[in-house]
């Protein structure tokens, strides 16, 4: 008869959540399946923020990414209804574009813009993001081949046209110039931890 001790052994070896005696190698393919994608993951937000701060100073990194929506945005114009798949590719490609550089500027410039007394400048550009991100909504809530689609695209671009314009050559300008070396190096750095946060 089997002792008290040895029947429990016994159930704890067969219970549902038991790995069984050759466990470690479906363990160790687990982790290293997980340490290969966030290495990967890594990888790519390095080569993407890397590539934007070869850029220089966050003014020179945010116009790069000025420069990239606008192509994008042609992109878009460029598309017919008959183009859904590659219509859509580029709304989700804008979507991640625009989600990226406006966390860049909310969370790092406009907060310095408004600790350099320009609350009001900074307040606008916050309020003009919003109205952004309601395009981006309906943009994406759109069939790709919906008749006003590139309507909706048009309106979109003009109203990131003017608040990117405004940007680089009122805003940006103004506020490089009321900074320090050191706190100039310290925002471009803070632009640099939020792009690979959000890359």
């Amino acid at each position: 008869m089997a002792s008290r001790s040895q029947t429990r052994s016994r159930n704890r070896s067969s219970s549902a959540f038991s790995w069984g005696d050759n466990a470690a190698p479906l363990i160790g393919a687990a982790l290293t399946g997980a340490a290969i994608g966030f290495a990967a993951n890594y990888g790519r937000k390095f080569a993407i923020q890397g590539m934007e701060a070869a850029a220089g100073d966050w003014d020179e990194m945010l116009r790069k990414d000025h420069d990239e929506i606008r192509r994008l945005l042609d992109q878009m114009l460029a598309t017919d209804e008959t183009q859904t798949w590659k219509r859509s590719m580029l709304v989700m490609k804008i979507g991640h574009k625009l989600d990226k550089h406006s966390y860049e500027e909310e969370t790092v410039v406009y907060p310095a813009l408004r600790e350099n007394n320009d609350v009001v400048e900074a307040d606008q550009l916050d309020t003009e993001h919003g109205h952004v991100k309601t395009f981006m909504f309906e943009l994406k809530q759109m069939d790709a081949d919906a008749p006003n689609w590139l309507e909706k695209v048009r309106e979109l671009r003009d109203a990131l046209v003017e608040h990117m314009q405004m940007e680089e050559q009122r805003v940006f300008p103004s506020l490089k110039r009321d900074l320090d070396d050191e706190t100039d190096a310290r925002i471009t750095a803070m632009v640099n931890k939020a792009g690979f946060m959000m890359a």
